[in-house]
């Protein structure tokens, strides 16, 4: 939450559940699961076994997915121009976990 722009984080189980929440919105836990399963898709069509980020540009506004572990941390923000400060930012927060 301490880049300028992001409107929430959530840590969603591969079940579909909020873990852990923050910020001003709630999340839709939907996205989580609906995107589970295009990178389920995805991965089997081009073989892969492991994803780092699926960016989706949506109504809302832009929204990063980023695996952790059996997790999918969603983080919604504002302007996609703020992207590169959004992954960075995830990526020092996740190095702490």
């Amino acid at each position: 939450m301490e880049v300028r722009g992001v409107r929430y984080a959530a840590m969603v189980d591969e079940a579909g559940k909020s873990v852990m929440t923050v910020g001003d919105q709630t999340p839709d836990l939907n996205l989580a699961v609906a995107a589970r399963a295009m990178i389920g898709s995805l991965q089997a069509a081009m073989n892969a076994t492991k994803w780092d980020d699926l960016l989706l540009d949506i109504d809302g506004g832009p929204v990063l997915l980023t695996p952790v572990g059996e997790h999918i941390l969603i983080t919604a923000f504002d302007d996609l121009a703020s992207l590169g400060r959004v992954r960075f930012a995830v990526r020092r927060a996740l190095g702490k976990v």
